[in-house]
């Protein structure tokens, strides 16, 4: 990926990753319903664009965290997908 990607550009695409996870952090503290789709996607987006930018600034210890952060998302994704239509039938 280095070929590809400038250490700059890996900062700029980290630095999106990480707005993305505290975006997520604040919502969940600021919100009085919490949305879990918007909460995990946002989660799963951030890991992901940092995992990107550690391709090029390769750090293991911020790699393993990021790979799991992205497997909690993505169990609290499919988790939300899974529950919504049961979670919307039992409100009529």
């Amino acid at each position: 990926m280095t070929e590809y990607l400038s250490p700059f550009a890996a900062d700029l695409v980290g630095f999106a990753g990480s707005f993305f996870i505290v975006a997520a952090f604040a919502y969940s503290n600021l919100t009085t319903q919490m949305n879990a789709l918007w909460f995990n996607a946002s989660n799963f987006l951030g890991a992901a664009l940092l995992t990107i930018s550690l391709t090029v600034n390769f750090n293991l210890p911020t790699m393993v965290l990021e790979v799991v952060w992205m497997a909690i998302a993505l169990f609290g994704i499919v988790k939300a997908l899974t529950t919504r239509p049961a979670d919307a039938g039992a409100a009529k």
